[in-house]
């Protein structure tokens, strides 16, 4: 080797060294698109800060699979369109697997399991099936799989009610506890912290929808990502983290 070329050399190492690693080189960044108001999953708190369980074991995921992620809240009603367009690149926010969504992204195995129940107000004497009946006001999340079932399995089988669709699942329950909307078809977990945050709602039962499980979103051919993600949960799952950010969050 010359003296030239390791001259060449010594001055690409020292730029390295000063400045870093060229930008096609840079360590990739994945987009995790959010909810920014679906506590205690993810929201966006006092501080301007995402928060919430998925944050945190996404962030916890990203460490140890070697990896770093950005978190950028994100229209949930055209979040999967923003996932496709490569605008992010992971949904990690309290996302429900349903057979539509599937046939759109690839998700990874369930790590969470809710109930979806009607929601009144602490006095209202409606049952389940008075919340389904003509002229009722059911107030859910835009673009949610509450939505979609309640169509698919009520109103196209001859119920009329009527759903009010809001940008937020807290939005959809206070307009049920200021009596704007009769009833809200919300997760438990979402009923909770309403509750937690001094909303008077109560659980009146379901209204047939399954259980849901939730699944971390990326696209169909982010293999590498979603075996990364599997893996991280796997090992998140395994690890004393986990039961610390179920108590921290108060999911159970």
């Amino acid at each position: 080797m010359g003296k030239k070329t390791v001259a060449v050399l010594g001055a690409v190492l020292c730029a390295c060294v000063l400045f870093g690693t060229p930008a096609g080189a840079q360590e990739k960044v994945y987009i995790n698109g959010f909810d920014a108001d679906y506590p205690p999953f993810s929201f966006v708190d006092k501080n301007g800060k995402p928060a919430g369980f998925d944050i945190d074991a996404l962030d916890w995921i990203a460490r140890e699979m070697g990896f770093k992620v950005k978190h950028q809240p994100t229209d949930w009603a055209a979040i999967v369109p923003t996932l496709q367009s490569k605008k992010i690149d992971i949904i990690a926010s309290g996302m429900s697997i349903t057979p539509e969504r599937q046939a759109a992204v690839n998700f990874t195995e369930p790590y969470w399991t809710v109930q979806q129940r009607l929601v009144v107000r602490e006095d209202s004497p409606l049952t389940p099936t008075q919340c389904l009946e003509p002229g009722r006001k059911i107030a859910l999340l835009r673009g949610s799989a509450e939505s979609k079932w309640m169509t698919e399995h009520l109103l196209k089988k001859g119920y009329s009610f009527e759903l009010k669709f809001y940008d937020t699942t807290p939005l959809a329950i206070e307009d049920v506890a200021n009596g704007r909307a009769d009833c809200a078809a919300v997760s438990n977990t979402a009923l909770k912290n309403a509750r937690d945050k001094g909303l008077k709602v109560k659980s009146i039962g379901d209204y047939g929808q399954p259980d849901t499980n939730y699944g971390y979103a990326v696209r169909k051919d982010d293999t590498e990502l979603l075996n990364k993600l599997n893996e991280g949960w796997k090992r998140l799952k395994a690890s004393p983290s986990f039961p610390e950010l179920v108590k921290k969050w108060d999911l159970r």
